[in-house]
């Protein structure tokens, strides 16, 4: 198990639980005993926990954010694969509103050749579009959120509300069929919303880990989106749902 797995099953047993021990985790990932204590100082400098004798407890209030460090690290083959797929919907000569979040900044990564409009909703976007040859960047007003680096705010928002856009790219932070597409934060929330608003259609990325989830704030139905893109451990039954209500979902490869 790469030590990005080893993260994540760290993380998602702090979730549940109050405090996890070095062995139950030993036997959980299968790694060394000297491998799981580096990895618990590893996300206890990240913020994620706080260690402990013998172990560790979460750092994270119930609701917020993991680090944007952390979930950069977490099914990146996912993430790579639904970008891959995302792009193959996005044509030259396009506008597109892009998301934040580590799955569209995988995006953003494969966009450098194309020719189109992109307005980023996140710096780490922007940095990595910024010299693209024939990418024409449009950076919207708006506050910076430390260390996810999001655009948010009025003046996001106002940017937004000028413009039309061809497609809007999305990548929530959780979905449900009951609880739809929700975000940890109000004002990214906010952002979301107004993107698909200002756009002819919607793209979703969410990979499998984020199905069945909800967070704090509500951004739209489960059957909003025109196309969602996920990988092949989002549940099946789900998906079959979300077709049934007139959703394109597509499982990335």
């Amino acid at each position: 198990m790469r030590s990005a797995e080893r993260h994540q099953v760290i993380v998602e047993r702090l979730r549940v639980v109050d405090r996890v021990s070095v062995q139950e985790l030993v036997e959980a990932t299968e790694a060394s005993d000297m491998t799981v204590r580096r990895d618990l100082d590893f996300l206890a400098a990240q913020g994620v926990l706080k260690r402990i004798h013998g172990g560790a407890v979460s750092a994270m209030p119930s609701g917020l954010e993991p680090p944007h460090s952390l979930r950069a690290q977490a099914a990146v083959a996912a993430k790579q694969a639904i970008a891959r797929a995302a792009v193959e919907h996005l044509r030259d000569g396009e506008t597109i509103v892009l998301d934040s979040g580590t799955t569209a900044l995988e995006t953003a990564k494969l966009l450098h050749d194309r020719a189109m409009t992109v307005m980023p909703l996140s710096l780490h976007v922007a940095h990595e579009l910024a010299d693209a040859p024939r990418i024409r960047l449009l950076m919207p007003g708006g506050e910076a959120r430390k260390g996810e680096l999001s655009l948010v705010g009025p003046l996001t928002v106002a940017s937004l509300r000028a413009l039309r856009f061809d497609a809007a790219v999305l990548s929530p932070c959780a979905f449900s069929l009951d609880a739809g597409l929700t975000a940890f934060d109000l004002g990214d929330a906010e952002v979301k919303q107004e993107a698909m608003n200002v756009a002819t259609r919607t793209i979703v990325l969410a990979d499998g880990a984020k199905w069945d989830r909800a967070a704090l704030a509500y951004v739209c139905p489960a059957e909003r989106p025109d196309l969602i893109i996920t990988d092949d451990s989002a549940p099946e039954d789900q998906r079959t749902m979300l077709t049934q209500r007139g959703v394109l979902v597509e499982v990335a490869g």
